[in-house]
């Protein structure tokens, strides 16, 4: 059934995927979510690719609800009574919907709301009461309960707004009427946002991205959910809030083991919360993960922000020295052990996300999800991005980030579709050797970094003007918001 799907006007990449992952989540049992991996989308009339406003095609209202119950960037899925450009048109489109979908939520022993919401303009009250009295043609039969009604109905209005003022640009206004099957709760952003957060650290992932790749990752109550750089745990903290069991691992020791004192660390930040507490947090390397030979198909998913370089870089065990066979493998001694700390060496992009691949193959069970960030720089848009493969995955979603006009980050989601063999670890070595051999040079050690924070290139503008690539960009954000 087509609904009408209003989203929060940011991340405007994230939306689609989120809700189809969600959508999939909630319907293993519907055969053609299962197999597609998507949904079928349409814009509304007059209506650009990046308006919140979409219609979708979902299975059941049950699934609907949770799909909007669950979601970050969802503001609400509607049951479209009517829609039309003017008052009229809405009028007509409500009186052709069937009487059989609207009588049972217009009895006399109902209770019911409507509410209004706008679009790229704002109108006053009166304004609000007045589009409500409009529709006294509706034959609501049911008390108006404003604070907890049965049924509650939007009137939602969009503007022929200028193109210039942030906004997607709509060339024709757009009413549209219709039974709220189900709204986002945003109340859990400010109640874990990272400012009142007892542990940070300054890769710490902020409240609404972390939700959203536990929603990309399919996280629920009693999935095994594994960050291998964890690193504050924040990630983590959202797979716990949806009830999974967590895991982490970090390089740092003195990250997972100490934090900033017994009151100060990665536990402290679930016990703020009221979460259950990971079942291990480990002192790991990506690069020589800790696993037993024969262990696999363990984690139901694998989350997590690799370091790329330009708040934090990559480390892996040896140090420089005994990387380059200036020193051989040593031992600490027990009575060091305590308050030792292992020596480390860079770990470049390429090598660490090549890892991190063959971890999760190993690691994940069958139809097991993937989730990670993978960097893009953005100054020459004329290369094509290209973004690591492996032969057990799919990858079923990307949706970049904007951080500046030089750089962005995208969300690559990947589900695992096929077993680990010793082929398939032969054919994965063979795409990263590939992978390896064109890959950009910012992938390397620091380089991202110097592409990122080195001095602009300034022009001249015809007016003579010293103006940077930024202010070149076009008015209207996009992918910024």
């Amino acid at each position: 059934m087509w609904y009408l799907c209003v989203f929060y006007h940011r991340l405007l990449d994230y939306r689609k995927p989120e809700v189809e992952s969600l959508a999939d989540l909630f319907s293993k049992d519907v055969t053609d979510l299962q197999c597609n991996g998507s949904l079928e989308w349409k814009l509304p009339k007059h209506h650009h690719p990046d308006s919140p406003f979409h219609f979708v095609n979902l299975p059941s209202e049950e699934i609907a609800r949770s799909v909007a119950n669950r979601s970050i960037l969802v503001k609400g899925i509607f049951e479209l009574w009517g829609e039309g450009s003017n008052f009229e048109e809405l009028e007509e489109s409500i009186r052709n919907y069937p009487d059989e979908k609207k009588l049972p939520y217009l009895t006399s022993d109902s209770t019911f709301k409507i509410a209004v919401e706008t679009f790229g303009k704002v109108i006053s009250f009166e304004e609000q009461t007045e589009r409500i009295r409009s529709l006294s043609y509706i034959p609501f039969k049911g008390r108006v309960n404003l604070k907890n009604p049965y049924h509650t109905f939007w009137l939602i209005e969009t503007d022929d707004y200028d193109s210039n003022n942030g906004l997607p640009p709509i060339s024709g206004k757009r009413i549209f009427f219709g039974r709220e099957i189900g709204t986002a709760d945003r109340k859990l952003l400010p109640t874990y946002q990272l400012k009142s957060r007892t542990y940070l650290g300054p890769t710490a992932m902020d409240a609404e991205m972390a939700f959203l790749m536990a929603n990309q990752a399919q996280v629920k109550s009693g999935k095994l959910v594994y960050d291998p750089f964890v690193g504050t745990g924040s990630i983590l903290v959202a797979a716990a809030h949806y009830g999974a069991v967590t895991m982490g691992a970090d390089i740092d020791i003195r990250v997972v083991r100490d934090g900033r004192g017994p009151d100060c660390n990665v536990w402290s930040n679930f016990k703020q919360y009221g979460l259950p507490m990971p079942i291990g947090l480990l002192r790991a390397d990506n690069n020589l993960p800790p696993w037993r030979s024969g262990l696999n198909e363990v984690f139901d998913a694998i989350i997590c922000d690799p370091p790329y370089g330009v708040r934090a870089g990559g480390r892996k065990s040896g140090g420089r020295k005994l990387l380059k066979g200036v020193i051989g493998p040593y031992t600490v001694p027990d009575d060091k052990r305590t308050g030792h700390i292992p020596s480390t060496a860079p770990y470049s992009l390429v090598e660490c996300v090549h890892d991190l691949l063959d971890l999760a193959a190993k690691m994940l069970v069958i139809g097991g999800r993937l989730v990670y960030f993978y960097p893009v720089l953005r100054e020459d848009e004329s290369i094509e991005t290209t973004f690591p493969e492996h032969p057990c995955f799919k990858l079923v979603a990307i949706s970049e980030q904007l951080l500046s006009y030089r750089y962005s980050r995208v969300l690559l989601t990947m589900v695992k579709i096929g077993p680990y063999t010793e082929e398939i670890a032969l054919a994965a070595r063979i795409k990263h050797l590939e992978f390896k051999e064109n890959h950009l040079k910012w992938l390397e050690e620091g380089n991202l970094h110097s592409a990122v924070f080195s001095p602009a290139d300034n022009h001249l503008n015809g007016s003579g003007d010293t103006k940077t690539a930024k202010d070149s960009k076009a008015r209207y954000r996009g992918k910024y918001v």
